[in-house]
């Protein structure tokens, strides 16, 4: 994990970042951003590294430039649970800006990521001079909140198929590139990932995957690629 402080000619963290990547520093004027920059630091982590982990309490909040991260908990059982696949523009970490609680869940880099951390004393010293960014907060709280029951659905009264299907609709929309049979998504992750992610065993996304593949509504390609040819069957099975 690499880690540098930015400097007063660090302009990618004004013209990229702050004004463009990140919805709730949307109302901050110029010289607000300004000292936002002289506050963040920024690191690097390699893939599989863990940014925090579960049970931990950080101190910061993190802004993904580049790169993927999943969060993840243990269930009762012992198994690992994926809620969430940050990617480029998204911010974890929010509630431990304005809350001295323990981490609900660990963030673990799925590939190299490089990332930009507020701290929370200094979050507040900026928060005192913007209260409009406690009001943005709180509309992307609302929105990861809406994620998450969505998981929480996935792992509820809802078929097997359906799970699946609304998963891989969630992931082209997220993920996915045109290409002239459909779209090509890139699976954040591995299938064994994917059923921890949709809460099934690995060897039923396999299985259901390839019935998927023999009704002609997707065609894998790799272990991550899977073309999804028909974007109304996709939605028919994710009912």
């Amino acid at each position: 994990m690499r880690h540098d402080t930015c400097d007063r000619n660090c302009q990618a963290c004004l013209d990229k970042l702050c004004t463009h990547g990140i919805p709730i520093f949307a109302s901050l004027d110029y010289a607000q951003l300004e000292r936002l920059a002289l506050r963040v630091s920024h690191r690097t982590y390699a893939r599989g590294e863990v940014m925090f982990s579960e049970g931990e309490k950080p101190r910061f909040a993190a802004i993904f430039n580049a790169g993927s991260a999943k969060a993840s908990r243990l269930s009762p059982d012992g198994r690992e649970q994926i809620l969430y696949v940050f990617s480029e523009g998204d911010f974890v970490g929010e509630q431990h800006l304005l809350f001295d609680r323990a981490a609900g869940y660990t963030v673990e880099a799925l590939e190299e990521v490089r990332a930009c951390l507020l701290y929370k004393d200094d979050f507040l010293a900026l928060l005192r001079e913007s209260p409009d960014i406690g009001i943005r907060i709180i509309e992307d709280l609302g929105t990861r909140l809406e994620r998450l029951e969505r998981v929480a659905r996935h792992m509820g009264v809802r078929a097997l198929e359906g799970r699946i299907g609304a998963a891989l609709l969630e992931f082209a929309d997220k993920y996915g590139t045109p290409s002239p049979e459909g779209t090509l998504v890139r699976l954040p992750f591995s299938r064994e990932g994917l059923a921890s992610y949709i809460g099934i065993a690995r060897e039923t996304v396999s299985r259901k995957l390839g019935q998927l593949e023999s009704d002609g509504v997707i065609r894998s390609e790799g272990n991550r690629a899977i073309l999804s040819l028909d974007r109304s069957a996709r939605e028919e099975v994710s009912e």
